[in-house]
This record gives C-alpha cells, structure tokens and sequence, in this order.
C-alpha cells in the first residue's frame, strides 16, 4: 500500500469529529470520499496533513510514519493538499503563487513544471501577472491544483474541486484530475456530486459520523442503493 490511515480520530476543541477512521490507497489509485456536510470528509484531509492533530491515530506514507508531523514536512514527503477554500496568496501573482508551490517533492513522484500547468489551463497563462485575488473562483481553484501539483505530490488530497463552479470549467477541473491520475499520482477526492465523483473514481468510501461506513468498487457503489439512502442523500 502507498498510503494506510489507521485508527484516526481528531477533535476540534472538545468536539470528537473523527472516530477511528481506516483506509488505505495504493499507487496510481483514484478514490473517491463521500459523505454529507458535515460527516468528517474535510477534517480527514486536514488531519492527514497536519493542520488538525490526529489524536490518536497512524497516517503511514511509503511505511514512513506522518502523523505529528508539520505540513510542510508532510508535504515534502509526499502529500499535497488543495483545500475547499483554495487560499491563493491573494497579493502575489499567478506566477508568483505558482512559484510558492514549487519544491523537489518525494523521490520517485511524477515531476511537474510551470509549462505543464499553462498547457492544463491556458487562462493562468494569460493572467500569470495579475494578482490571483482577482481571479474568478474557477480561475483560482485552477491555480490551486497547480500549485500544489508544482510540489510533485505521490498523492493529491482534493476537498471539493467542482464546489461553486460553471458546469463547463467542472469539466475541465475533472479531466484534470483524471489526467494526473493516468501519469501516476494517486487521488484522494472529496466530493459532494456523487454523479460526478463516480465518473472519475475507481474505488469509493463513504463516511458517516466521523467513520468510514462503505468501501468498494464504483460497481458496488450504484448496487448499493441502501448506502446511498442512509448516508447520501438528503432527506
């Protein structure tokens, strides 16, 4: 495995968010983590990169043990992370934002350069000397996948990509996703469309109050319609 999680809880404050979450992913794979607002999907990608403390639990990268560690230091070792919230440098540029994201990353990780992210979004090419605080939403949710792809991850954590975008730049944020996987980066995608999900994804979990309640093929998931009832759809 490439990845195993074990045993991971987390707390904000007092509130006990993750209860002894387990997965693991393997090289090159795609999953997809499920879930209503609310069921813990965000808090497991901040656990495993250090901006929530796991309390207790193992986050193994390559057998190399994460949990505790600072989120550069993760990140240096191999996560990278493109949060909800996308959190540009709002006063640099798109080119010096895509600069910030730039480091060696872990051995053996496909490398990415500064062509390759123009050639996936040709918009941040045209804008690369404006300030990315001016970038529209689809614009700097592209530019925060580039960013954190300039960091040659071996996996991508992605929290909710498509959230707040037109249907035509979802598409291309997917085909995206869809590409770094083919050239070797293993996923871990957060994502409230199940539809759309399904269609990248090979494997998918599903959580519930802070565990992971399902896991299995895309196949197994659409046979599931008991899953989809219980912990998917809104009542």
């Amino acid at each position: 495995m490439l990845l195993e999680v074990s045993n991971l809880h987390a707390y904000y404050g007092k509130s006990h968010i993750l209860h002894g979450v387990n997965f693991s992913l393997e090289s090159a794979d795609i999953v997809a983590l499920l879930g209503r607002n609310g069921s813990g999907r965000s808090t497991t990608l901040k656990a495993m990169m250090g901006l929530v403390p796991p309390n207790p639990g193992s986050i193994r990268l390559r057998g190399q043990e994460l949990a505790g560690k600072g989120a550069h230091v993760i990140a240096r070792r191999g996560l990278g992370y493109v949060p909800e919230e996308r959190l540009v440098f709002p006063n640099l540029t798109v080119e010096e934002n895509l600069l910030m994201g730039m480091q060696p990353g872990a051995e053996g990780a496909p490398r990415w350069s500064m062509e390759d992210m123009y050639q996936y979004f040709p918009r941040l090419r045209e804008r690369r000397g404006q300030r990315a605080g001016n970038l529209s939403g689809g614009e700097q949710q592209m530019l925060t996948i580039c960013r954190t792809l300039l960091g040659n991850p071996l996996v991508l954590l992605v929290d909710e990509p498509t959230e707040g975008l037109a249907p035509m730049i979802i598409q291309v944020v997917m085909d995206v996703i869809r590409d770094i996987h083919a050239k070797g980066v293993s996923v871990l995608l957060v994502e409230q469309k199940m539809t759309m999900a399904l269609r990248v994804a090979s494997r998918v979990m599903v959580m519930g109050h802070g565990e992971i309640v399902f896991t299995g093929t895309t196949e197994e998931m659409q046979a599931r319609e008991d899953i989809r009832r219980d912990w998917l759809e809104v009542a």
